[in-house]
């Protein structure tokens, strides 16, 4: 087993993956980290990066390190309205200075004339000479004089220049995701135009004869495709380019056809059902014909049988990662394992969230030999609620959850036991 796969590595955006010796469906079962493991250190950075305007680049991964060319704030200026003093110019509570200018923001003061004060607005740029602003609730307004009634501290309500940053301080590394905040850290030094990674392209197909798209009529048998919207839903929130090739029918070739179209566009190839060995279960002997599975099948449920290896078109090549088609298995299969090789491959240096250890509200025993993903919600006294009904084909648990926890096998877990809590697909970087 070891051999069969030392020769896998995937550069997701220039896919390169040496070919192991022998080329055979691999048939041991791996523990959930075993295949983990494997699975992200087989992804490599996406290879390529583009120049894209500020504007369009939320939610994208930063290529190279952002330096700051300038120092922010530029200048010294007021957090509160009020009046600019020297404080030593303060000796007690209730003394009255002169008025000696109004500075508003976007105005360039003068510089403060000894035992006057500067009357100021949140924003503006602090006369030189000012060391304090004393806001307008402590002070009383008499004609061109102001009289104030509580002593300042001196420094008060400064915003300091350069207390943000510096000019030449790396203000946000590469692999670094473009959050909202991120953004308008940016544009707080003028950077217009950012170099970020390209984004990720990936191809999903369902496989099902019973499978039928929402809003065309069910036939006696059938089963609407609820994985698509699950798999555009992660995808979309993850910020990659996705290529749906819909339902691919219970049939071998048709399965090889799906593969090489998305082999040939996409940097992953994401599918979900098939992977099983029954006699309709086609996929992973069709990624064996067309390129190579390494892992095949893992000791976790749900998401027993989940696969993931290459496909190969021509002189291209693409990851694949197969997941079962229960749609739970499907959920969790991709908030554990799809989403962090997704993100290690946008180049992202944080792929996943900080472990989390919270109160298990619930007795809970797994008795076989998986791990078990179950699926849990935090409530309102700090702990974890379990849901009632942990079988794989329950979505709407799914959508009660807020993340899950993985129980090793033979475990026992009881009320008031720390256990580890993974949050759902809404975490972000």
């Amino acid at each position: 087993m070891s051999n069969a796969l030392s020769g896998m590595r995937i550069n997701c955006g220039n896919i390169r993956i040496h070919q192991p010796k022998e080329k055979y469906l691999l048939m041991a079962i791996l523990s959930f980290n075993e295949a983990k493991s494997k699975l992200l250190s087989s992804a490599l950075p996406v290879a390529k990066s583009e120049m894209v305007a500020l504007e369009e680049a939320f939610g994208r991964v930063l290529a190279e390190d952002l330096i700051s060319p300038m120092t922010v704030p530029p200048f010294s200026n007021a957090a509160m309205d009020g009046y600019a003093i020297y404080a030593a110019d303060l000796t007690v509570a209730g003394t009255r200075l002169p008025v000696s200018q109004r500075v508003a923001a976007g105005t360039v003061p003068a510089q403060l004339a000894p035992g006057s004060a500067a009357r100021i607005f949140t924003g503006a740029q602090v006369p030189d000479g000012a060391d304090t602003v004393v806001i307008q609730e402590d002070c009383v307004a008499d004609g061109d004089f102001v009289i104030f009634n509580q002593m300042p501290i001196a420094g008060q309500h400064l915003r300091l220049k350069g207390s943000d940053l510096n000019t030449g301080k790396t203000i946000l590394a590469a692999g670094s995701h473009l959050s909202a905040a991120a953004m308008g850290l940016i544009a707080s030094v003028g950077i217009a135009e950012v170099q970020v990674f390209r984004r990720l392209k990936v191809a999903i197909f369902f496989t099902g004869s019973e499978l039928v798209t929402p809003g065309e009529t069910l036939p006696p048998g059938h089963i609407f495709n609820s994985n698509r919207y699950v798999m555009l839903g992660f995808l979309n929130g993850l910020g990659v380019d996705v290529i749906d090739l819909g339902i691919v029918r219970d049939d071998r070739l048709a399965t090889r056809d799906a593969l090489r179209r998305a082999a040939a566009e996409a940097d992953l190839i994401l599918t979900s059902g098939g992977m099983s060995e029954g006699d309709e279960d086609h996929v992973t002997a069709a990624v064996n014909a067309e390129g190579h599975i390494d892992v095949w099948k893992i000791a976790a449920k749900p998401g027993k049988p989940l696969a993931f290896g290459r496909v190969i078109a021509g002189e291209k090549e693409a990851a694949f990662i197969g997941l079962p088609g229960n749609p739970v298995a499907v959920w969790s299969g991709l908030l554990t394992l799809v989403a962090p090789f997704l993100r290690r491959c946008q180049g992202l240096t944080q792929f996943e969230p900080a472990p989390l250890t919270l109160r298990a509200d619930f007795n809970y025993t797994v008795k076989g030999n998986r791990m078990e993903i179950v699926r849990v919600r935090r409530n309102d006294h700090g702990g974890l609620d379990i849901y009632p009904n942990q079988d794989s084909a329950i979505i709407s648990s799914a959508v009660w959850a807020d993340g899950v926890s993985m129980i090793q096998t033979n475990t026992v877990i009881k009320f008031g036991d720390m256990i580890n809590f993974l949050p759902g697909p809404g975490w972000s970087p």
